[in-house]
């Protein structure tokens, strides 16, 4: 348990894929003896990362879940959670983010600012979590950290100060100059484990007074205590630092710091800038909704002696029950504490809580507020709170972007089916971006995500872990029939098989409805048809709009008005009614217009302004239709309705002709009706498919 929360840190390491966080990571728990040996993200011998323990993590060299470690730090506790960068896996951003106080937001010193760093910028905002940023990988071929400044403050809007400057660039980075204490470090020994203080070096000197001014000047507007004391050349470290921090909690600036993780430099000022500039439990505002008060917002201040509140943010179901990451808001919990779920209203007992460093677990007696812990077989959902002491707080749960790319998938065998079943339930719930369901009218069981990368790794793993085999293909477009203009029917059903026979006419009109899918009017006057065979009628109309003769599909937008008929006392029954009903309708069906109608979807494109003119593109080479454009802050949102069918594979092409900056969301809008040639191709389809079931 944290005795003092104002020395206990939550922060996210989260950046662009490949810009260098895990191998951040690493290097800190190294310098903080939580490991004792540093291993590479692509170092297959020697298993990969520590924070990577997926085998799928491993063997492609990417994060895929988020991973969740402690270390301590001069005398202050550190929870860290590694997140991915993959714009595929952003719930884990998400969720991660939702519990933290504070981010690392870490830059390729020759990339920049790239496309998942702009989403990573405005999932900070949207928290309002204060960051410090780490221009990484400074000893590349190309480095140029102060190319990354400007892009900080002209992309993402950021109010970057430079606290350092490099020592040297690419293979001659050296160390960095720290510009509050105007100093030079050197990392040496093995693993740069040992830091060395010295001057600054005479070539650098005149640039690191210049970068400090800047500094100062930047901070002055923070601070009117060091404003004046800069005015008077007496500016003291403690100014300095106090400035800085009063600026990051705010969010008014963005502390910059540098150096290259892969070869050891700039580390260990970084864990220094983590605990003296981001933000305790403390120092953030935390709200809940008091549901026994009329969902009165409530404040949850960071005290371990009161009822305690916490949040699930993530679930994991493992082979020994689910594992649910919570972060305790107030009060405190220990073994044996019975909690209340708010949303089920049903009671837990605590048997096990656990500090999770990645993928192996250590068991502790109790938590205080503003840790991030784990509990052991609960049963809850992601984004559950829970409360103590007759308390009914609700909190608000994460962002949970929806799903945007779907996939067929159909089991081989029996054996497959029940794994596929068990896998799909284990995903859904532990990742909410991740959607199942079983298409009623094709029977395909379908898979939702968030991009091609996201849905190949859940393939992969139920292959691996469930030794599930399936076919995957494309889901089918939920089509519609309908008909464009009206027709009158009249039609006899006769059969005589000895005894009593079925007879029944009907007669009326079928006409195209716009208001709703199928509305029936009855018009008959002067018992033409008996009052108790009408509804055996509407059930024959409503019986033939379930598979339509085009292409197979419901068919919708029907008004049937029936008015006249005619019934034999003898021969007349319900059956016959409806037996009489579906002919009229297939007879008056077949006379009609008809056409085929497409699911049209509402389409949302964001991403930066320059590539608004790719977007259109592809938007307009999909058939669609743009609604409206906005721009806002260098971003700009664009609003088009596209038929479905040609949205399989967009997020591919979106971020290829963005750079991957663009992401869109897409929700049903309507039913449109679909081109004559594509009418004609769905046709033909449907025929040569029912010739080959014959």
């Amino acid at each position: 348990m944290v005795k003092d929360v104002r020395k206990l840190r939550n922060i996210g390491i989260s950046a662009h894929i490949d810009s260098g966080k895990t191998t951040l990571t690493e290097r800190i728990l190294y310098y903080t003896d939580k490991i004792h040996t540093i291993r590479e993200v692509h170092d297959k011998n020697g298993g990969g990362a520590t924070m990577d323990f997926m085998e799928l993590e491993r063997e492609r060299g990417i994060t895929i879940t988020s991973a969740a470690t402690n270390v301590r730090w001069k005398n202050h506790t550190i929870n860290i959670i590694d997140t991915p960068g993959h714009v595929d896996f952003t719930i884990e951003v998400e969720r991660a983010l939702r519990v933290l106080d504070g981010a690392v937001l870490v830059l390729c010193a020759v990339g920049g600012v790239q496309s998942q760093s702009i989403t990573v910028d405005r999932q900070l905002k949207r928290y309002k979590i204060s960051s410090v940023a780490f221009i990484n990988k400074c000893d590349r071929v190309g480095a140029s950290p102060y190319n990354v400044i400007e892009q900080l403050r002209e992309k993402l809007g950021h109010n970057a100060v430079l606290l350092q400057i490099p020592i040297g660039l690419e293979d001659s980075l050296s160390g960095v100059v720290d510009l509050v204490t105007m100093k030079a470090l050197y990392f040496d020994g093995k693993n740069g484990e040992n830091v060395r203080i010295d001057d600054i070096p005479n070539d650098l000197l005149e640039e690191a007074q210049k970068k400090r001014e800047e500094m100062l000047d930047a901070l002055s507007m923070l601070s009117d205590e060091l404003a004046e004391a800069y005015l008077e050349g007496e500016e003291t470290e403690d100014l300095i630092n106090k400035a800085i921090r009063i600026g990051t909690l705010s969010r008014e600036i963005t502390p910059v710091l540098l150096g290259s993780a892969y070869k050891n430099k700039g580390i260990q000022p970084l864990m220094d800038a983590i605990i003296s500039y981001l933000p305790s439990p403390k120092d953030r505002i935390n709200t809940a909704l008091d549901l026994d008060n009329e969902e009165k917002e409530t404040l949850l201040p960071s005290n371990p002696a009161i009822p305690p509140v916490a949040l699930a943010f993530k679930l994991e179901d493992g082979h020994y029950g689910q594992l649910t990451y919570i972060r305790i808001y107030q009060g405190s919990l220990k073994k044996g504490d019975e909690l209340t779920n708010v949303r089920s209203r049903k009671k837990i007992k605590i048997g096990r809580l656990i500090c999770m460093h990645s993928n192996s677990m250590e068991d502790i007696t109790s938590a205080s507020c503003g840790e991030i812990i784990a509990l052991f077989g609960i049963d809850c959902a992601s984004g559950d709170t829970f409360c103590g002491g007759g308390l009914s707080y609700s909190m608000t749960s994460m962002h949970i972007p929806e799903p945007v790319i779907s996939l067929a998938i159909n089991p081989k065998d029996k054996k497959s089916s029940d794994a596929l079943s068990k896998a799909l339930n284990r995903f859904t719930k532990e990742d909410p971006t991740f959607q199942a369901y079983v298409d009623a009218e094709s029977s395909q069981t379908i898979i939702k995500g968030m991009g091609e990368l996201h849905l190949d790794i859940y393939l992969e793993r139920m292959r691996r872990e469930y030794n599930a085999a399936f076919d995957v293909g494309m889901p089918q477009v939920a089509y519609r029939e309908t008909v464009t203009s009206a027709v009158s029917f009249n039609y006899t059903h006769k059969k005589q098989t000895g005894g009593s026979g079925q007879y029944g006419r009907v007669a009326g009109m079928l006409e195209s409805n716009r208001d709703t899918d199928y509305e029936f009017i009855n018009s008959i006057k002067g018992g033409a048809i008996p009052s108790e065979f009408i509804p055996a009628c509407d059930k024959g109309f409503q019986e033939c709009l379930r598979k339509g003769p085009l292409i197979g599909f419901p068919i919708v937008r029907i008004k049937i008005t029936l008015n006249d008929g005619n019934y034999h006392p003898v021969d007349s029954s319900s059956v016959a009614f409806t037996n009489a009903a579906i002919g009229a309708f297939r007879l008056a069906y077949s006379k009609a217009n008809t056409c085929i109608l497409e699911p049209i979807m509402k389409v949302s494109v964001e991403g930066p302004s320059e590539f608004q003119g790719n977007v259109l593109a592809t938007i307009n080479q999909r058939r669609g239709i743009i609604i409206s454009t906005s721009e806002s802050d260098r971003f700009s949102r664009i609003d088009a309705e596209v038929p479905l069918s040609e949205m399989f594979g967009y997020s591919t092409v979106l971020r290829s002709h963005t750079q991957g900056k663009s992401e869109f969301t897409m929700e049903f809008s309507r039913y449109g009706r679909v081109p004559e040639s594509l009418a004609e191709k769905l046709k033909k389809e449907y025929l040569e498919k029912q010739k080959a079931n014959k």
